[in-house]
């Protein structure tokens, strides 16, 4: 085999440090030279005790509504903000990013859950029951803050199904528009420590593993761009205003199976990494859901999520694929043994 592909890697600074973010943050907030920080968070928070801050957004929605946005955007000049703060799950850092894009201001991410969002380029905002997303280097947080604590309040099934939602980062980025050696192994080290972190997530050092595979499941992301799973998630999220993780984590089985027959060897890779029993094992040991709620017309569902298909995906996808791999997902048939093949 000859190898021939261009690989983009994202510049970021990364802070990991368990129990340390308000003394990291305090950090970068000096480092960059800000004095004029817009905090974006639902609630006030002990991470920002070291620093001054200007003005706080609470204005926090799943998905982005547009109308959001626009608040957060005329707050952050009305503030004068010099430095955008966010700190909490892919909702709160996907406002930053809202506010980042027209405005440019940096921001510095601190994630209290597994949703990667903060290691990606990629923007969404949603209108109209329609979700558009896109990429700009401007929305890259500048850095992130990661702090094992943070993620120890998470309930646990949203630890679960935010960490689900980081391994189909990792799954799509080994057939991803942008697939390359470079960003498949990261996948599969991130495939590896996910699995490991979420079997272990009771535990500081199991949280740790899985802050560690977010991010690698991330920056993979950010390089291969969105496959399958993530077109189908996205559409269904903004078309039906679904919950982001859980709905990652019930379609990812099905499109793993049935992507797998195309693409052996990445399938083969992705269940070495998962370990004893594959993605099934895993969801069982952890009590992950694999149904999908939400979606009460499958074929209406299809009809949305096929204009969004990557035509490179392993699979050439019909709409009647999708109606079927939708209707399973939300019959909750058994993953292992549903195929359009």
């Amino acid at each position: 085999m000859t190898w021939q592909f261009e690989h983009v890697t994202l510049g970021q600074r990364v802070r990991f440090g368990t129990g340390q973010a308000a003394v990291n943050l305090a950090a970068e907030v000096e480092r960059l030279g800000a004095r004029r920080v817009l905090l974006i968070a639902e609630d006030t928070t002990e991470v920002t005790s070291k620093i001054t801050v200007a003005a706080h957004c609470a204005d926090v929605a799943p998905h982005v509504p547009v109308q959001n946005a626009e608040r957060a955007r005329k707050l952050a000049a009305e503030s004068e903000a010099d430095l955008l703060v966010s700190v909490g799950g892919g909702s709160t850092t996907g406002l930053a990013k809202a506010v980042a894009l027209t405005t440019g201001l940096p921001i510095v991410a601190v994630p209290t859950t597994y949703a990667g969002s903060e290691a990606t380029n990629v923007w969404g905002l949603t209108e109209d029951a329609r979700k558009t997303t896109g990429s700009d280097d401007r929305v890259l947080p500048v850095t992130v803050i990661y702090d094992a604590a943070l993620t120890e309040s998470l309930p646990p099934e949203l630890a679960v199904a935010s960490g689900c939602n980081a391994l189909a980062h990792c799954v799509d980025s080994m057939w991803a528009p942008r697939a390359d050696p470079i960003n498949q192994a990261l996948a599969v080290e991130g495939i590896r420590a996910l699995s490991h972190g979420l079997r272990a997530i009771g535990e500081v050092e199991g949280r740790e593993m899985t802050l560690y595979g977010a991010y690698l499941a991330a920056v993979a992301f950010a390089s291969a761009g969105s496959g399958l799973h993530h077109k189908i998630c996205h559409v269904l999220g903004g078309a039906y205003n679904l919950p982001h993780a859980a709905t990652h984590t019930a379609v990812l089985p099905y499109v793993l199976a049935f992507n797998a027959p195309a693409a052996p060897e990445a399938a083969t890779r992705i269940t070495d990494a998962l370990g004893t029993g594959g993605l099934t094992g895993l969801y069982e040991d952890i009590g992950a859901s694999h149904v999908l709620r939400g979606v009460t017309d499958p074929a209406e569902a299809a009809r949305l999520v096929l204009p969004s298909v990557p035509p490179s995906n392993p699979r050439p996808v019909t709409e009647d694929d999708l109606t079927a791999l939708l209707a399973a997902a939300s019959a909750g048939l058994d993953p292992t043994e549903w195929s359009r093949a």
